[in-house]
């Protein structure tokens, strides 16, 4: 088989993608090994491959082959996640542009939209994560909207429904006005915006006088429902027990007394909007005040908007701040910072709103959560100091709000019986809920057409919950094969902005339904920023394109690239620079491989030099791989690659290979090949994980392999005792190697000339190297001294003197004449330094960097004609 002398990416990777398909090594099943599983964090069902999917899923491949090679059941299940709000708002989308509107489709009509659109788009990201090299479990993909999934969700929102850990409250939610559904409290980013502060006048009722509010959001006094001060605001004693009267609508209104009211704030009196402000409807309980809600769910305004209805609410801000001015209620407008809330899905500025929702109380739920992550550490975070940022959600967690106002997502099952009222039973089935029905209503005459379902769907991550379970059955059929073997899972890998969403609430549920953790060790990676520190985005136009890098620096170049600099927990400054590295690397790695082709073998004596290089490389190769598992085991993979890099890009390729390479056109003995190649081997087997083309290419090149001994499933190399004297002492031959070389560079003694080596050897260093320093020197002779010698060239390793005589190596006159050059022009260039440091004006005018920069000259200058003059004084 003819071997190409470059490596192409291209040629490689497909091919031996579909070998590893076609030999179904990516399969598991359950049976005697170890299992090591680990879940896909499920990319939404609408996305394409961008840096952050590459940089989490390399990881995760990482570790799922590396599994594989010690002989574990490695199990990486893959799947996406049906993402209600984002899938919804593209099928919309999809819809629009072809002239129908969601609102005129039935349930069914726009589930068979949003079916259509899955099947169409839903497999893109999985596909492209092929071309990565992930090697999930591709017979196991799994959907978070499969029927088994759904069934699981549904099954679990009845069992807490039944616990009483579910119900249905009519509280105050993060309203998405763009998506048109509630958000949970995690779903909503804060942000410091630059806003006003609008100071309005209120009449008070059968007076002639008014009292003035501050108001960030004059468009929401239409729904005002109330004045509040502080009783013991001294300022507006004045008001107790007096009403005001709203500008614009007149609506009459009581001021009433709290403490709430923070006296330092605005004027000290605060317009109450139970509707619209989550603490003015606390206040509004506790007052017993009106509600009046004055927007549509698209946040345009209703009826209660008087003439500003069906106008947006930003619009009508600036209008109705123009009307206040007109009706001089407007006093003043000061600028003012404010935190506003961003839905995490559409960017649209939250609308705080009443409404009849669904929630899951957490405060008992959470508990084995937090013992287990906090104080058993059975969950390990890595890095550890995530743990402050769990604990902080945790031990604040809130009801979640599960219900969302979409139609795509699995319906809550909660269903209504007495027309025209809210009494409802939950079930699983129509059929089941027609039993309880029949039952609460003491009317055995209800059919399941009587039935009306909630219109509300769950919450995606209601699903996604489940995952770690509900990928293997465990929810519907909890005592099941797969999920006693596989669970709990071993490693997680996701990012931390999903801490909360995603992770915490595994963990939670991995408690409750199988009173066991879901994974043992949460890895938990760094946001992808580009050079200039930017969150990578489509609107700023910093993302590359993910299968672009694929295609021009390989799969292998790409992955190493993203894990150079990707330690856990910390960003990555995503350089393209660092994938074209990873493609040196493949190319290095591939050139020492066509290096071992060239070789011809023979049984011949093996030379001391190569076996004492080989012994040196098998011991370095062992501290490497004992270093290695350490950082495997804090998950430290950056740091992981880095020691695999260094060690074959500059101790095999670098040393070992020149040690016991033979000379031109003489052949390698057989006992040196074999070693080397078994080295190799193991180089091979480590990198792998990282770089699984290349070395799968290499592997199957260096011998013929069965399908069963592919790099893919081979052993990994097992940790053994090795000489870390040798390897110290090896760090001197480097070190001696190059001062020859420097040497040779430096007086222009060409390699092909042999040289003599006299070694004044304080260190007491085993003359057994000297056969590995006279091959990578061309040394003619290596001798021992006692003392200096006098008319030679010297270096300095520790304590050791190295001296190349002169006689024989150098042209002695040649080289006089080119010191004594350099030393005119040095002498030269000092003069005119000192020059310029002699003049008081310059000194004293010239800024102190610029001085302090010429007498560093001056001092380099005086310490190389010593130099020089040394030189010539021991060639004279």
């Amino acid at each position: 088989m003819s071997i190409p002398t470059k490596y192409s990416p291209s040629e490689v990777e497909d091919k031996w993608y579909q070998y590893w398909m076609d030999q179904n090594y990516f399969h598991s099943t359950p049976d005697e090994r170890e299992p090591y599983a680990i879940v896909i964090p499920p990319p939404n069902v609408t996305g394409v491959l961008h840096m952050g999917h590459m940089l989490n899923n390399t990881i995760q491949d990482v570790l799922i082959r590396r599994a594989r090679l010690q002989g574990k059941n490695a199990c990486w299940v893959p799947g996406t996640d049906h993402a209600s709000i984002a899938t919804e708002a593209k099928v919309v989308a999809k819809l629009k542009a072809q002239g129908i509107d969601k609102n005129d489709l039935s349930r069914e009509e726009f589930l068979k939209h949003a079916w259509d659109w899955t099947h169409e788009y839903g497999g893109v990201i999985l596909e492209q994560l092929k071309k990565l090299g992930c090697s999930c479990d591709w017979n196991r993909t799994k959907f978070t909207m499969d029927d088994d999934m759904s069934e699981a969700v549904i099954k679990v929102f009845v069992d807490l429904y039944n616990k009483g850990l579910i119900y249905r409250g009519y509280r105050m939610v993060n309203w998405d006005p763009e998506a048109k559904t509630t958000l949970s409290d995690e779903e909503v980013e804060y942000q410091e915006k630059q806003g006003k502060l609008y100071y309005i006048n209120y009449k008070i009722e059968g007076e002639n006088s008014a009292l003035t509010i501050a108001t960030t959001r004059p468009e929401t006094l239409l729904g005002d429902t109330a004045i509040c001060i502080n009783p013991n605001d001294e300022r507006h004693a004045n008001l107790k027990g007096k009403k005001a009267i709203v500008p614009i609508c007149n609506r009459v209104i009581p001021i009433i007394e709290d403490d709430y009211v923070d006296l330092e704030f605005g004027t000290g009196c605060l317009k109450v909007t139970p509707a619209h402000d989550e603490n003015d409807k606390v206040l509004g309980d506790k007052h017993n005040l009106e509600v009046v809600d004055i927007f549509n769910d698209d946040a345009t305004l209703n009826h209660h908007g008087l003439h500003y209805e069906g106008q947006d609410r930003f619009e009508v801000r600036k209008a109705i701040v123009k009307e206040l001015d007109s009706l001089g209620a407007l006093v003043k407008v000061e600028d003012h910072t404010n935190r506003v809330g961003i839905s995490e899905r559409t960017k649209a500025i939250i609308e705080p709103r009443l409404s009849d929702q669904w929630f899951l109380k957490m405060e008992d739920l959470a508990k084995p959560a937090i013992k287990a992550v906090l104080e058993d550490e059975d969950v390990k975070l890595f890095p550890k100091r995530f743990n402050n940022t769990y604990r902080h959600w945790m031990e604040n967690i809130r009801d979640w709000n599960i219900s969302r106002q979409l139609l795509w997502g699995q319906q809550i099952p909660a269903f209504y019986y007495d027309e025209g009222k809210e009494d409802f039973v939950v079930a699983e089935t129509a059929d089941k809920a027609l039993e309880l029905a029949k039952d609460k209503s003491g009317n055995p005459n209800l059919v399941v057409n009587d039935l009306r379902q909630d219109a509300d769907v769950l919450d995606t991550w209601f699903s996604s919950w489940l995952w770690p379970i509900s990928v293997f059955d465990g929810i519907r059929n909890p005592e099941n094969k797969e999920i006693q073997y596989y669970y709990p899972t071993n490693d997680l890998v996701t990012g931390p902005d999903i801490l909360f969403f995603w992770v915490a609430r595994m963990i939670i549920a991995g408690y409750e339904y199988k009173d066991e953790k879901p994974f043992e060790n949460v890895y938990l990676t760094g946001l992808v920023r580009d050079k200039q520190r930017r969150k990578m985005s489509k609107s700023l136009g910093n993302s590359p394109d993910a299968l672009k890098l694929i295609s021009d620096y390989g799969a292998d170049g790409v992955r190493v690239g993203l894990l150079l600099s990707s330690a856990a927990g910390n960003d990555l400054m995503f350089d393209e620079a660092l994938c074209n590295q990873g493609r040196g690397f493949a190319n290095k790695i591939w050139s020492a491989f066509n290096l071992t082709t060239l070789w011809e073998v023979e049984d011949i004596e093996q030379p001391e030099s190569s076996k004492i290089a080989l012994e040196w490389y098998a011991s370095k190769f062992q501290a490497a791989l004992l270093e290695i598992e350490d950082h495997y085991s804090k998950y430290r993979l950056s740091d992981v690659l880095m020691t695999i890099y260094k060690l074959i890009y500059d101790d095999f390729c670098g040393w070992l290979l020149e040690m016991v390479k033979p000379a031109y056109q003489k052949p390698i003995d057989k006992i040196t090949y074999d070693k080397v190649i078994a080295l190799f081997e193991d180089n091979l087997k480590i990198v792998h994980p990282f770089m699984p083309f290349i070395t799968e290419e290499i592997w199957q090149h260096l011998k013929t392999r069965t399908a069963k001994e592919a790099l893919i499933v081979a052993n990994y190399p097992k940790i053994e005792t090795f000489d870390s004297e040798l390897i110290s002492d090896f760090e001197t031959v480097k070190e001696v190697v190059s001062g020859i070389r420097t040497i040779r560079k430096d007086k222009n003694i060409p390699f092909k000339d042999a040289i003599a080596l006299k070694v004044l050897n304080n260190e007491n260093l085993d003359k057994k190297y000297n056969s590995v320093i006279s091959k990578m020197g061309n040394l003619s002779d290596v001798s021992t001294v006692a003392e200096s010698v006098e008319g030679a060239l010297s270096f300095r390793v520790m304590s050791n003197e190295y001296f190349i005589p002169m006689e024989g190596n150098i042209d002695v006159d040649a080289e006089i004449k080119k010191l004594t050059e350099e030393l005119n022009y040095t002498q030269g260039f000092l003069k005119s330094v000192q020059g310029k440091l002699g003049n008081e004006r310059f000194v004293n005018n010239a800024p102190e960097p610029v001085v302090a920069a010429e007498r560093k000259k001056e001092a380099d200058a005086l310490a190389k004609i010593e130099t020089l003059k040394s030189s010539l004084a021991s060639l004279q």
